[in-house]
């Protein structure tokens, strides 16, 4: 039986985490504000509206292609470039490549950063895989332009961040939002997490600050986990209305 990613890959273990996808959405969600083509977000609405919701619906995605077996993972890549078709149509226009290879670009480097910052560095081979995997979607989704090889990616990421971000109106009214969703507290809670995860350009252009004082915190959090008090912190970090998919985030669908 064969699956998208292979059973052993450090992929999975990855995104089977709860507090590493987290971490991975947190920081996308300050670069996803940044980039150049979020009116394309903006267009159906479910984002500004629902900032919460669209984290966890891209998730179930997201693991529908991890776990899977190759045909089913396939398939769900299928449904996602025929929902993004569907809202070109709507629009009139096409979602430029660049912009789809930013999202697999941040889905890249956020499940790099978050894992080291939670868990341990990767060795190259490890960053490779996680490498292997999102290209793999792009290329099943008919991308263009996509990076070869890891080493061939890096410089590529570092142009994306120079050429495809601006601070714009758009900017500040999502991050208007994730405050008005999460609240006060959460969202510092959050704004200290993209310090912590974003890279210095993304950093710098939404003057993020204050990453290390978390630090210490994910200390005492990664302690936490041997007497399950990491699930107690988890839900402090997102609303109770959602505590349902925060306690599914730390299920991983294994075959």
């Amino acid at each position: 039986m064969e699956y998208f990613v292979n059973e052993d890959s450090i992929v999975r273990k990855i995104w089977g985490r709860g507090d590493t996808i987290l971490f991975i959405f947190a920081g996308a969600s300050a670069e996803f504000a940044l980039n150049k083509a979020v009116d394309w977000l903006y267009f159906t609405g479910k984002l500004p509206s629902d900032p919460l919701g669209r984290l966890f619906s891209t998730v179930s995605y997201a693991r529908s292609i991890v776990f899977a077996k190759k045909d089913e993972a396939e398939k769900s890549i299928d449904i996602i470039t025929a929902i993004h078709g569907s809202v070109e149509a709507k629009r009139g226009m096409k979602i430029p490549d660049w912009a789809y290879r930013d999202v697999l670009f941040m889905l890249i480097y956020y499940s790099i950063r978050s894992f080291e910052v939670l868990e341990r560095k990767l060795t190259v081979k490890e960053k490779e895989e996680v490498f292997n995997v999102f290209n793999r979607v792009g290329i099943r989704m008919g991308l263009s332009g996509l990076p070869e090889t890891y080493e061939d990616w890096i410089p590529m990421r570092a142009g994306h961040l120079k050429e495809d971000m601006k601070h714009g109106a758009l900017t500040d009214d999502l991050f208007g939002k994730y405050r008005q969703h999460l609240g006060y507290t959460r969202y510092i809670l959050l704004l200290l997490v993209q310090a912590l995860v974003c890279p210095v350009r993304v950093r710098t252009m939404l003057r993020l600050r204050g990453g290390s004082l978390l630090k210490p915190v994910i200390v005492f959090y990664k302690l936490g986990r041997i007497v399950k008090f990491d699930r107690f912190l988890k839900n402090l970090m997102l609303p109770s209305q959602y505590k349902k998919e925060i306690m599914a985030l730390d299920v991983a669908i294994l075959p």
